[in-house]
């Protein structure tokens, strides 16, 4: 996005850094909407218990998170279609995990794992 010259500017630098920063439009609303779908407590609470699990199916991730099998079922659609995590079955259980990368690491920053000292 140009600069509009026409405006007076305090700091013409900062101004630029600011909007190379910004980069590609289309990327920050890929990334909104990606914040979109974790912005939901539940579905962020399903991505947590996924982290620490490693691995877990639906009725145990159901227990863990304190919501109805439907509701994760719903939910773990959702997360699945955007990428944020993938299943495999094992006989008659799906197990699902984390599938992201940059997930795995905000949930470090949202829930560190505690210390084994």
């Amino acid at each position: 996005m140009p600069i509009d010259h026409e405006r007076r500017l305090i700091d013409p630098q900062r101004v630029e850094a600011a909007v190379s920063g910004l980069g590609d439009r289309e990327t920050l609303q890929q990334w909104a909407e990606r914040f979109s779908i974790i912005a939901d407590p539940s579905r962020l609470t399903l991505l947590v218990c996924i982290h620490y699990a490693r691995e877990i199916c639906v009725t145990d991730l159901a227990a863990a998170a304190g919501m109805s099998d439907t509701a994760v079922s719903q939910a773990l659609r959702l997360l699945r279609a955007h990428g944020f995590v993938t299943a495999h079955r094992s006989g008659r259980v799906v197990y699902y995990r984390l599938a992201d990368a940059t997930m795995h690491e905000l949930i470090h920053h949202v829930r560190p794992h505690p210390d084994t000292d």
